[in-house]
């Protein structure tokens, strides 16, 4: 009989490309607060991280205040967003996922899952806007965990779905994701299309450059039919 596999997925940068709408974000929030904008390499290299953490990272010399006012408008800013347009429009899914997801969801023995930095409030409403309920037994977010690369996501999510780490794949497009596995105990497997350079990839046993190619890499992880 075959055990229980679990997919679970980052969700910006690898199951939908949100870059408009996180630099659109941070812009409004800095320019709130009377800041100069890093540039949009910098802004996408901390996506990935709980809100508050990358927000230090990204400019580490603010006060605690400053940086709460930050975040508080970079949230404030992305909900407006949010209410002006679809969540397909603002965050549309990359080509391929859609199908992938699909695939997947037929096969008895796999179960998907998500862990990402988005709030819980982000995280349900991009899942609802896409139609993406069905898929997901799972759903780690920042509200509930440290900011990756902690492992307590992807450790939440094992438990949560009742399938053993040497049976899981953390797939995603940041090193911190990668890191996050590792440091679970499950395989990494990056994606190539996101913010992070595939050569800061380096802790992933595999990286993939199409939706298409998954199917074979995680055959290859787990030794099963794509």
């Amino acid at each position: 009989m075959t055990s229980l596999k679990l997919v679970i997925f980052d969700v910006d940068g690898t199951l939908v490309d949100s870059q408009g709408a996180i630099v659109g974000a941070m812009t409004a929030a800095l320019n709130a607060e009377g800041l100069d904008v890093p540039d949009r390499a910098a802004i996408l290299s901390i996506v990935g991280l709980s809100l508050d953490h990358a927000v230090a990272r990204l400019l580490p010399e603010l006060d605690a205040g400053l940086r709460a006012r930050v975040v508080a408008g970079y949230k404030d800013a992305f909900h407006a967003q949010r209410k002006a347009g679809a969540a397909e429009a603002a965050s549309p899914l990359y080509p391929g996922i859609r199908e992938l997801l699909d695939a997947l969801a037929v096969r008895d023995e796999i179960l998907m899952g998500v862990a990402t930095g988005k709030s819980r409030r982000g995280l349900d409403a991009l899942i609802e806007g896409h139609g993406l309920e069905r898929y997901f037994v799972t759903r780690q977010c920042a509200d509930d965990h440290p900011s990756k690369p902690h492992p307590s996501m992807v450790l939440t999510a094992l438990v949560e779905a009742g399938v053993d780490a040497h049976d899981a794949v953390m797939v995603g497009d940041t090193s911190y994701d990668m890191e996050m596995a590792h440091a679970a105990g499950v395989a990494g497997l990056g994606v190539s299309w996101g913010y992070h350079a595939p050569d800061a990839l380096h802790m992933a046993r595999h990286v993939v450059h199409s939706a298409d190619d998954m199917g074979p890499a995680l055959q290859t992880l787990w030794g099963i039919p794509a």
